[in-house]
């Protein structure tokens, strides 16, 4: 893995500040906002195309655009062909089963429907009309249904009522809502009687809706997907007559609950759905059928029900029901997975030492599975399928933003090269892994990028960001938020930290801050800048800035209190401030509970309250910028103003930025640039001269 980073590490090298030509300017977040995104690609049926999503920027009108492309894996020289352009967004793209064709999404009509188009070229031609909006869908392997989800109102028999019920609430002058169980809201969304629902309807051969969808979710207190910020996860068998789904059921335990199941129904019996998976009380999803129909394969985590529990791969024989789990004692826990045509392999993606890489995982019927082979990785995989010619990912890097590749006979071919242009005319920072010795011992990996203008004997001022999560990744990776090129173009150094509790470097790392959710990730910021600063001498200790979002955010108040004197400036975006009112006033309080010594609040105060920032602020001194968001119910606004108002009792100098209209994230292209311009304009007041 070594020689594979190093490898991508030089040939990427090239493309940093040292190839600069005079007409090249610093990235900057006004470059990061106008890239283009590339999204779901989907091979046809014969593995010989690929379908993807290409999502364009227009900043005089806020807001990107997205339409769909297709690749001839025959004819890689010829270039990605656009099959749609218009207007209103195209995006979902799903093959028809003679691969003549693509079923997608798209508002074309005023409202998200499912549209088909030929792939010679040609008019779209819209497939349904349902009086609700389509959420997601995918087609049958024989054709001949649909399956989509769409927000109803569960007790209704037809998607009529629904839609008129949705306009009675609308003009109702009572506005009230009562609820008998938590949870009342969810991430940026209030629950209002209305559930996602899993459809399926009859489609005929000439793409015509015969019948009122049958809801295949009624009879289940759930939705899919389980929760408004989740992809829908569902999937037909080989035959297309079952289709298999994950999801939560809202009982009164849902919001400390982990137990997602896995059901299956049959299409053509209108029967409630059968779990799957009903005698493990932890996490089962992401179903996935081999194209052979032999085999239905899950991520599950197993034992007590846990947030951070390790995730196994789970496959079914469908004749026999046996279950077995892949991977023997594979130390990663896999966020993706799917069946190579053949049927033999599972290809697996999984983050690892700073990266997210591909695996292929071998099927095996009589035993716990073989080893997993490391196929792909030089950055972050988002999502990868097996084709006719080799498999297909794309992927992305600190330089460079997703692209398409080809993985064949052990060489690596680039399909697409998007924003070559846009990148051609900027200059980006090199970028380095490094390892030190962190809490308990332990080997802990980090990254430093350099400033663009980097020159040998001068010393820059360091953004120190700290991820969220915990349990996540910050590494070799090209973040739309996040983004430490857009820090490096300032004239800032960046490192960051995959501290404990992150994922990529085994089970027992994040395991290892349960009950010390303060101790060994700020034990390893600290001597992670101390290394840093050791190894790279060109970094200034003197003039340091951290920041973070969400447990990054956390970190930020809690060294606001635990680590007062180090930092010259800070940034808290939509971190915790009192784990108490966090506890009693977010959303989900199972991995606060879990994460704060296993029990709930009222149990265990004590050890709730051991990491608080808010016990911290009678030793606040370092400024800081706190952000937040209206619609942020993850980390409720109040914890946002709660350590603002802190600061201005102290007196010590701080500013506060809001969204009104962003949730846990800011996506929108304008309030994007705001947010970077007030972030880095923070940073220069306090770290430059």
């Amino acid at each position: 893995m070594k020689l594979l980073n190093l490898l991508f590490l030089l040939l990427f090298s090239f493309t940093g500040f040292h190839a600069w030509g005079q007409e090249k300017h610093p990235f900057s977040a006004e470059d990061l906002v106008r890239l283009d995104h590339l999204f779901t690609p989907e091979v046809s049926p014969d593995g010989g195309s690929v379908a993807y999503v290409l999502r364009e920027t227009d900043m005089e009108a806020n807001q990107g655009y997205t339409d769909i492309w297709v690749i001839d894996l025959k004819d890689i020289a010829a270039g990605p062909r656009r099959l749609t352009n218009h207007e209103e967004d195209d995006a979902a793209p799903q093959w028809s089963k003679d691969g003549k064709s693509i079923y997608f999404l798209s508002a074309r009509t005023g409202a998200w429907q499912i549209w088909v188009i030929p792939l010679a070229g040609g008019e779209a031609r819209q497939v349904s009309a349902f009086p609700v909006e389509v959420t997601s869908f995918k087609i049958s392997t024989d054709g001949s249904h649909i399956a989509f989800t769409a927000a109803v109102y569960p007790d209704c028999l037809t998607l009529g009522c629904s839609r008129n019920r949705a306009i009675l609430v609308e003009k109702d002058p009572e506005k009230g809502l009562v609820y008998d169980q938590h949870i009342i809201r969810y991430w940026d969304q209030w629950r209002t009687g209305q559930k996602s629902q899993l459809l399926v309807a009859k489609l005929t051969q000439d793409g015509v809706i015969e019948e009122e969808p049958w809801n295949v979710t009624k009879p289940l207190n759930a939705e899919v997907p389980a929760y408004s910020n989740e992809v829908a996860k569902y999937v037909f068998s080989a035959d297309g007559r079952t289709i298999y789904f994950s999801t939560k059921l809202q009982g009164r335990d849902e919001s400390w609950s982990v137990n997602y199941d896995i059901y299956q129904v049959r299409i053509g019996g209108r029967r409630a759905p059968e779990n799957l998976t009903g005698d493990n009380l932890a996490v089962d999803e992401d179903p996935a059928i081999s194209p052979d129909g032999k085999w239905l394969a899950w991520r599950a985590t197993e034992g007590p029900a846990r947030w951070a529990a390790q995730y196994k791969i789970k496959l079914m024989n469908l004749k026999s029901g046996e279950v077995i789990t892949l991977g023997g004692d594979w130390d990663r826990s896999p966020v993706s997975i799917t069946f190579t045509r053949d049927s033999n392999f599972i290809l697996a993606l999984s983050d690892h030492l700073g990266e997210r890489v591909a695996w292929r995982v071998p099927l095996n019927s009589k035993v716990d599975g073989g080893a997993p082979e490391l196929l792909a990785g030089g950055g972050q995989l988002l999502t990868i399928a097996d084709s006719s010619f080799g498999v297909v990912f794309d992927r992305s890097d600190l330089q460079h933003p997703a692209n398409l590749y080809l993985l064949a006979n052990g060489a690596v071919r680039q399909l697409t090269n998007l924003n070559a242009e846009r990148l051609a005319s900027t200059g980006m920072g090199d970028f380095e892994q490094f390892s030190f010795t962190g809490a308990h011992g332990d080997t802990v990996y980090g990254y430093v990028v350099h400033p663009v203008d980097y020159s040998r004997g001068r010393k820059y001022p360091v953004a120190l960001i700290i991820h969220g999560g915990p349990h996540a990744s910050m590494g070799n990776y090209f973040s739309f938020r996040w983004n430490p090129q857009t820090y490096a173009g300032a004239g800032y150094a960046v490192v960051f930290i995959d501290f404990h509790g992150s994922t990529g470097y085994g089970q027992d790392f994040v395991e290892s801050i349960h009950g010390d959710r303060g101790g060994a990730p700020l034990t390893d910021h600290r001597l992670g800048l101390s290394a840093a600063l050791e190894k790279f001498p060109w970094l200034d200790g003197e003039r340091v800035c951290a920041l973070g979002a969400s447990f990054g955010g956390y970190m930020v108040n809690l060294i606001e209190g635990a680590w007062p004197r180090r930092f010259r400036c800070l940034v808290n975006h939509d971190g915790m401030f009192d784990n108490r009112m966090k506890y009693y006033s977010g959303d989900i309080i199972g991995y606060l509970e879990e994460g704060f010594g296993g029990r709930p609040y009222y149990e265990d105060p004590a050890s709730h309250e051991a990491f608080n920032p808010v016990l911290g602020v009678d030793a606040w001194q370092t400024p800081m910028l706190v952000i937040h968001s209206g619609k942020d119910y993850r980390v409720p606004i109040t914890q946002g103003i709660g350590a603002f108002t802190a600061l201005q009792r102290r007196g010590i100098p701080s500013r506060f930025l809001y969204f009104p209209d962003e949730n846990h994230w800011v996506i929108g292209p304008a309030n994007s640039l705001q947010w970077h311009r007030e972030v880095l304009r923070w940073l220069d007041q306090w770290l430059k001269p």
